[in-house]
């Protein structure tokens, strides 16, 4: 069975990639975080998954692909 680790872009000047791990971390969803900053070619990945758009934070959960994070209720 495939791993369903959740993988998140973030970027440490984003409010919302600070909101969306408190609420991974709240709930205890296991998460892999790629800080689009200091990861070598993540920001190249990110453009690739979002098709050109430079926005954080970006959830890839096996294929499904969610753009942006506004919160929980």
């Amino acid at each position: 069975m495939a791993d369903s680790t959740i993988i998140i872009y973030t970027h440490p000047d984003c409010e919302y990639s600070t909101t969306l791990k408190n609420e991974l971390d709240k709930s205890k969803a296991k998460y892999k975080e790629i800080d689009i900053s200091i990861v070598p070619g993540a920001t190249e990945e990110l453009l690739q998954i979002t098709k050109g758009q430079r926005i954080t934070p970006v959830i890839v959960e096996g294929e499904r692909v969610t753009i942006g994070f506004y919160g929980v209720g």
